[in-house]
């Protein structure tokens, strides 16, 4: 039988998702374009390409892409340079555009050679630090034009003219900004039908533009489609090719992580798998092409996916649409767009730059361990006021330091570094032999050996996704774990709430001193993981064990 090119039974759900993911999508495609120092209209043509392309060859059927908070900062970041390196904007165009084309071409290459399985080592710290310091530059960035002034380009320069927001500050300005903040977060509570983001910007820049207040607004955008921009490609100092290598390098990095954590999400939502390689070839051929038109560079957005898929996107046509809607929206409305205030994208952008910020791993700083704090702490600062090409370099090269300091400690004890095992591929131990060959339809038995680390996470995750249907319980032996770090914590804590998902109960037996405490002290145990579940040995388990499994046999 003939494959069906497209269904049609999901016409109308891809219609209705493309159409809200790009109602979502346009207000952020604006503000991240004005952030990233080229303008709105460059927001607007990353959006449309990316969110175009990505969608037709990425790997993930429900993806909606486009700008991103991570990925517009870093742009922010490499105009800033290119500049200060070029003397104008004009003349810093060929770096800035030749560095996004360079990105693009490198995130395909990733999914050639299959980098994505290399991407998921990255421990969770460092992700962590990162991301959070990212929330911070958007916020400190936002805070001049949210009072009506102009900014400066990094934020150690913006902490230090904070005396002139006091005396120069633009009260209209100002009161537009926090009437949008106002709307951003209380609209939601009366109607989620609607994003509250797109309210707050037609109905404040509407009231703005008829009380006539003087305040800083978008400007002149450009109408019709965009043109290729080859201007400067070929005209670029060898002193630059560094600088934009090293962006280039960054981006594809930061996007590929970026749509892979998205297509993770859209896979739980659709109970769908993506294919990370292909995503990596779409996300590219689609910065590349934003590239060519003066576009900034973007990425999966967890948002626009997930109201794609809420309102009924199935596959690649709803995120094909939602960049054609800003399509249409850039050749019929450009014109009005202009008259948006400044303070008005402040007022959404400073929100989104809160929602960023892990505040997850920051609220267990004091539980997890020191060395996974202090490398968090360490990324968090270098990335809000340093650079955060240097930043991630740090936090990888410190965790990884940690980690091996830590592993030949345990080495020198004896101890298996980094193995997860079951009954798949290896024996019962002894003491489990009889209630195995007896109970193995209804009980799956995990043996843990050494520490749990960033390293061992995604593996242990895979691991007990493929626990079969009709499994009633699943132990888990952590009598050789004397050490878990707060990505291996997280990994746990996300396997065992999909688990209690599906009805299955999940026992451990043998937790040592300092996993035990980490259990508790973020409080897996008792909310995931009853007391009572938690046993000594497993000699106390079986006895648990054995009435529950007879009575389900009976």
């Amino acid at each position: 039988m003939a494959k069906v090119f497209y269904d049609t039974k999901y016409l109308k759900g891809d219609l209705t998702g493309g159409l809200v993911a790009g109602v979502v999508a346009l207000p952020l495609a604006l503000a991240f374009g004005v952030q990233s120092g080229l303008g709105a209209i460059a927001g607007l043509y990353g959006a449309i390409a990316v969110g175009i392309l990505a969608a037709i060859f990425g790997g993930t059927t429900t993806q909606a892409s486009g700008p991103t908070g991570p990925m517009t900062v870093v742009s922010a970041t490499l105009v800033a340079s290119a500049i200060d390196v070029a003397g104008s904007l004009q003349d810093a165009m060929g770096i800035i555009l030749l560095s996004f084309l360079v990105g693009g071409l490198l995130q395909i290459i990733f999914g050639l050679i299959n980098i994505a399985g290399y991407i998921k080592y990255f421990p969770y710290p460092v992700v962590s630090g990162f991301m959070s310091g990212v929330g911070l530059i958007i916020i400190i960035l936002q805070i001049f034009p949210f009072a009506g002034l102009d900014s400066a380009k990094s934020t150690l320069k913006v902490m230090g003219d904070l005396p002139r927001l006091f005396s120069d500050f633009n009260w209209q300005a100002l009161t537009l900004g926090g009437i949008t903040v106002v709307i951003y977060y209380i609209f939601p509570r009366i109607t989620k039908a609607v994003p509250s983001a797109l309210v707050a910007l037609i109905s404040v820049s509407l009231f703005a533009y008829f009380i006539k207040w003087d305040v800083p607004i978008i400007g002149e955008i450009p109408s019709g489609l965009p043109t290729i921009q080859f201007e400067g490609l070929f005209n670029i100092d060898s002193s630059a090719y560094f600088m934009i290598l090293e962006y280039g390098m960054v981006l594809a990095v930061l996007g590929s992580i970026d749509s892979l954590l998205t297509s993770v999400i859209a896979d739980n939502m659709t109970k769908t798998k993506h294919n990370s390689n292909r995503e990596l070839i779409g996300q590219g051929i689609g910065n590349m092409a934003a590239a060519l038109i003066g576009g900034i560079p973007g990425a999966g957005a967890t948002k626009g996916t997930v109201v794609n898929i809420n309102s009924g996107g199935r596959t690649r046509l709803s995120g094909a649409l939602h960049g054609v809607f800003l399509l249409a929206v850039l050749l019929g409305l450009s014109s009005l767009a202009a008259y948006i205030p400044l303070a008005v994208l402040a007022g959404i952008l400073i929100p989104i730059g809160f929602k960023i910020i892990d505040t997850r791993g920051l609220k267990h700083l004091k539980l997890v361990p020191r060395a996974d704090g202090i490398v968090l702490i360490i990324v968090l600062l270098w990335t809000t006021f340093g650079s955060l090409i240097q930043a991630v370099g740090i936090g990888v090269t410190l965790a990884a330091l940690l980690f091996m300091k830590r592993a030949s400690d345990i080495g020198e004890e004896g101890m298996q570094v980094g193995t997860l095992a079951g009954f798949d591929g290896e024996k019962p131990w002894k003491d489990e032999t009889e209630f195995y060959e007896k109970f193995k339809d209804k009980i799956y038995i995990k043996h843990l050996y050494g520490p749990l680390f960033f390293g061992f996470t995604s593996h242990f995750q895979e691991q007990v996704k493929n626990i079969g249907e009709g499994v009633r319980v699943l132990v888990i032996r952590m009598d050789r774990v004397p050490y878990v770090d707060q990505s291996g914590i997280y990994a746990l804590e996300n396997a065992i709430l999909d688990l209690t998902l599906r009805d299955i109960k999940v026992v451990l037996t043998g937790v040592q001193e300092q996993p035990r405490d980490l259990l508790t002290s973020i409080d897996i145990i008792p909310d995931l993981i009853p007391k009572d579940y938690v046993f000594e040995s497993f000699d106390e388990c079986l006895t648990w064990l054995q009435p529950i499994v007879e009575e389900n046999e009976a």
